[in-house]
This record gives C-alpha cells, sequence and structure tokens, in this order.
C-alpha cells in the first residue's frame, strides 16, 4: 500500500478500486439451528448482496488515504451485481445490558486516583502516579501525540454501555444498564446532571447535530427523546419488539433510526415520534445503526455476519457485505464522507469496508473482540492529515492503529474490565472510554 493511504480519508481525492474475484457460495441465510424455509429466504434476499474473497484479506484497491474516508462527496453504492449469499458461522455469545438503578451522583476523579468521595465532586490527585499505559516497542510515527489518563467519572452503579462526546465537544453522555444516562463536561469531567425515565437498562445514546437533544436505546423495547440541558424525556417510541440496542440521528437530526434484538431497523420522524419505516433487516440481533454523512443511507450490522447499506428515502437495500467467514458485527458506522464503512467483528478484527466495490480495503487487528458489542471510530490529528483507528477490547485496554499502515501506535491501560465504549472529542485531542461490570467507569484521556 501507498504511503498516501492516510490522505483518501479526509480530502477531496478519491481512491479508485480495482475489483478482484469474489467467491460466491450458493447457500441459504438462515439462524444457527433453524430449518430453511421459504420465508426465511424471501424475508431476507430482497438485497444486493456482495461477498468479500480470501476471508476477508484486503483486495486490490488504490491507496486508502484521510482524503477518500473524509471527503464529502456522492456516496450511493448502488450496485447492479447479485452474487449470492454465505450463510452465518456459528455464532458467538453476546451480552444484553440489563437493569439496576442509580442515586443520580456522579464523582470526578482526577488521574490517577482510585479515591471517590461519592458526593457528586470532583478530586484531584498527582498526575505522577499516572495509570500504566503500553507502547509497542517500535511505535509508528504519529500526529495524534500520545494519550494519557486525565480523569476517572464514577457515578453509573451498573456496565457503561456506550460514551457519546457531543458535536459541540462541550458534553459527553454515558449510558448505563442501571437505566441512567449522566451527562459530564467534556473540558473537567465534572458531573452534570442524570437523565432517567427508562424502564430496564440503556444500551446505547446519540446526540443530535445541534447537541441539544438525545436518544437512547433500552432494553424496554423503547426509544426515548431527551432535552439535553433540563434531562426532560420528550418522547417515547415504541414499535420494536425485543430489546432497542442501537440508535442514531441523521445529520439533519429530523430523523432517528433504531436496530433491535428484534432484528428490524426502524426509522422514526423526530418530531411527531412517529414510525416511518419498518426495515426486516437481519436474521440477528441489529448491534450497530448510523447514516452517512448527508443521511441518504443508512448501513446496519448485525449477529447475523452482515452489514447492509439502505437507501433512508425508499428503505430499499442497496448492498450488503459480507466477509466468507462470516463472524457477528459488533459495530458498524460510516467514514465522514460515506465512501466507506469500519466494522468491527467478533473475530478481534476491524474492517475498512469500501462501499463502492463492496471489498475489504484494510484489516486492524491486535486487539481482543469476540464477545461484546466492542465500539471504533475514526480519529483525526488536530491540524494535521494523519487519522487513527480506534477501539475499545476485552483485555481492558484501548487500541489506537494508524488507519494507513495498519500499525498499532499506542495502547491505554486503566480500566478493570472489558472496554466496550469509545468516543473521539471534535477536537481529537481528546478520548472518552467505558467499561462493563466491575469496572462500571469513563476514563478521560487527553494528548500530552
Amino acid at each position: 500500500m501507498s504511503d498516501s493511504v492516510a490522505s483518501a480519508v479526509n480530502s477531496v481525492t478519491s481512491g479508485t478500486v480495482v475489483d478482484i474475484a469474489e467467491q460466491a457460495v450458493q447457500t441459504p441465510l438462515v439462524k444457527d439451528g433453524e430449518q430453511d424455509t421459504p420465508n426465511k429466504r424471501l424475508r431476507l434476499d430482497g438485497a444486493v448482496v456482495t461477498t468479500q474473497a480470501d476471508n476477508g484479506t484486503e483486495a486490490a484497491v488504490s491507496p486508502v488515504n484521510a482524503s477518500s474516508v473524509f471527503a464529502a462527496e456522492s456516496s450511493n453504492p448502488n450496485s447492479k451485481s447479485n452474487p449470492s449469499v454465505t450463510a452465518p458461522s456459528s455464532l458467538k455469545s453476546y451480552t444484553t445490558v440489563a437493569a439496576g438503578r442509580t442515586d443520580g451522583k456522579g464523582t470526578t476523579t482526577k488521574a490517577a486516583s482510585e479515591e471517590s468521595s461519592q458526593n457528586g465532586t470532583s478530586t484531584s490527585t498527582n498526575l505522577k502516579d499516572k495509570p500504566s499505559m503500553v507502547t509497542p516497542s517500535n511505535p509508528t510515527s504519529s500526529a495524534l501525540g500520545n494519550f494519557t489518563l486525565r480523569y476517572t467519572l464514577r457515578g453509573h452503579t451498573r456496565a457503561v454501555s456506550a460514551v457519546k462526546y457531543s458535536p459541540d465537544g462541550r458534553w459527553l453522555a454515558s449510558s448505563s444498564s442501571d437505566k441512567t444516562v449522566k451527562l459530564w463536561k467534556s473540558e473537567d469531567g465534572a458531573f452534570e446532571l442524570t437523565l432517567s425515565g427508562h424502564a430496564q437498562g440503556i444500551s446505547d445514546v446519540a446526540w443530535s447535530c445541534d447537541s441539544k437533544y438525545l436518544a437512547t436505546a433500552s432494553d424496554d423495547n423503547t426509544v426515548k427523546l431527551w432535552e439535553a440541558q433540563s434531562g426532560r424525556c420528550l418522547k417515547t417510541l415504541h414499535g420494536h419488539t425485543n430489546h432497542v440496542f442501537c440508535v442514531n440521528f441523521n445529520p439533519q437530526s429530523n430523523l432517528v433510526a433504531s436496530g433491535s434484538f428484534d432484528e428490524s431497523v426502524r426509522v422514526w420522524d423526530v418530531k411527531t415520534g412517529k414510525c416511518l419505516k419498518i426495515l426486516p433487516a437481519h436474521s440477528d440481533p441489529v448491534s450497530s445503526v448510523s447514516f452517512n454523512h448527508d443521511g441518504t443511507l443508512i448501513v446496519s450490522g448485525s449477529y447475523d455476519g452482515l452489514c447492509r447499506i439502505w437507501e433512508t428515502a425508499t428503505g430499499s437495500c442497496l448492498k450488503t457485505l459480507i466477509d466468507d467467514d462470516n463472524p457477528p458485527i459488533s459495530y458498524a458506522q460510516f467514514s465522514p464522507n460515506g465512501r466507506f464503512i469500519l466494522a468491527a467483528t467478533l473475530d478481534n478484527v476491524i474492517r475498512l469496508w469500501d462501499c463502492t466495490s463492496g471489498k475489504c480495503a484494510k484489516t486492524y487487528r491486535g486487539h481482543k473482540n469476540s464477545k461484546y458489542c466492542t465500539a471504533s471510530n475514526f480519529l483525526v490529528a488536530p491540524k494535521s492529515s494523519d487519522v487513527s483507528i480506534v477501539s475499545g477490547s476485552e483485555d481492558r485496554l484501548i487500541y489506537i492503529w494508524n488507519l494507513q499502515s495498519k500499525k498499532v501506535t499506542q495502547t491505554m491501560g486503566g480500566h478493570e474490565a472489558p472496554v466496550i465504549g469509545i468516543s473521539c472529542h471534535p477536537s481529537g485531542t481528546m478520548l472518552a472510554s467505558c467499561a462493563i461490570d466491575p469496572d462500571k467507569t469513563i476514563k478521560i484521556w487527553k494528548t500530552e
């Protein structure tokens, strides 16, 4: 791969993809242990499917760089080809976030103290006792600089399922299986307020583009819309028949998409709270859902091993991305320009897919992800075109890879349980991470 890979994720230059031979297997798509019924095939086979060759190895492509991943341009991956579908392999276990209750308090501990006053105040300690940080013996050069732990946020009483920075960078939202969302100030981790109202644990939280509203996905089968400033619940969206696992606003924030254990994706009107579309998306729980940069496309990932790209306006499935080994998808999102999809799978691999060709352009390895839905993200160095991939890991570390070289540039330790949530601050100078039981904390990392 050329050294210009860090520039197709960010500037106007686009990379051209050279097709490789596809190895499609004519196998019906059904769940393990189920009979291959005509109804099952009829429900799933309405999509155009592109099959990845060589067990997820990278296709012969032109450089994937910062410009090709981040430049805004038309990204409709509509395809007329119709390769066949590969059946999923046996699914690994997955865990839903369940219930609990919080006292509504939050505490912030400056690194590296493990003491908490439990009274909603911030505690400062000497930074020379920083928690352990592991870096490769020969780290790759990066304009990002090294991240160090600055604050540990406590207040959730059960596993923290997700963390999300607001688009304006002022706030950090955390969701938890204790049925609450907490808001924290980004800069110093100061606790602001608690959003309560769900009857069961919350699996995901998302911000509107103006940073004024939040959406939450819960095991109580509902999506709720909230006003961030007051913490008031504005609407409860009913319709899913099983746990709602993921949620996201479109860029205009007039629509919300949600994915559920009922195997469907629903698109909701934010103003009315009505369900506009039901997409019979997958044959297993939907683990992630997000819009592209202009809101015209939706990507959904599932434990059936498929990433599907949908047209928002019509609800039509335009393309399906699938690896030969068909590992369950734990997380998927578009690159900022919509030309690529970053997909984490439960085989300890993160793949960067080209939406146009349906080929895997890059793979990132080294972390552990075989059980939990673990988030990953794009991280852009401030005032630079240097782009990285960042992810949590079940070995309690956070991993950062160089987008182009695929080399691990830094790992950070400090959590005491699998790290399943990660969020990048808009400035590129801060990260937030969260972990499940028994850790139950959020950590804020800043560049030196």
